[in-house]
């Protein structure tokens, strides 16, 4: 199973559209340093709807400025335009390079709530090994499913997908750990549907 990372990132510039695109190719991606200092952390071209790119264009057009915001010496190929690294990105990605650059890069959306000079590479979390993590889980799952009064555990709660309750109960067996993490999110109960609560 592949999986994805997911994180904030601060807009320093973006490229030049290409073909029948509109506003811009890409978005030019950084993080700061310990010193505070914004390094070129690569590029995200996908993920924008017609609406964001022509709206995401006019906030750029407003930020537009003549010298590079990334860290002295940064090597970015083309005739980027660079832009005041104010705006912060959410966007998922496959991996980092050992350049600390993202590959498979998706945009997500704007961050109006996070500050650019807040926005640092996130740490993944370690999780157990495969082996060690399938069978905590599976015991947890099993647990979940035996030890829980399920009503209707064949109903389907998502005709998308045809998943049942007891298949949600199981991935909340399988997940609860990690979602309970340091405990400010917990599971608290499906009453047809699935419910998180702060606490």
């Amino acid at each position: 199973m592949k999986c994805s990372q997911r994180q904030e990132f601060v807009i320093g510039g973006y490229t030049a559209p290409q073909g029948a695109r509109t506003g811009f190719g890409a978005l030019l991606l950084g993080v700061n340093d310990a010193q505070g200092v914004l390094q070129y952390a690569g590029d995200v071209g996908t993920g924008f709807t017609e609406k964001a790119l022509k709206d995401l264009k006019r906030d750029l057009d407003e930020r537009v400025r003549s010298t590079s915001p990334f860290a002295v010496g940064t090597k970015i190929d083309g005739r980027p335009q660079w832009v005041t690294p104010d705006l912060v990105a959410e966007v998922s990605f496959g991996e980092w390079t050992r350049a600390g650059h993202i590959r498979h890069a998706v945009f997500r959306g704007l961050r109006a709530d996070k500050e650019a000079r807040t926005v640092v590479r996130e740490k993944a979390l370690r999780l157990l090994s495969a082996k060690a993590s399938s069978v905590s889980a599976a015991h947890r799952a099993l647990a979940v499913s035996e030890h829980r009064d399920v009503t209707n555990p064949q109903r389907v709660i998502d005709s998308r997908t045809g998943t049942t309750k007891l298949e949600l109960v199981r991935y909340y067996g399988l997940v609860g750990t990690c979602a309970a993490g340091p405990g400010h999110l917990r599971p608290r109960g499906l009453g047809g549907t699935a419910v998180a609560a702060r606490g």
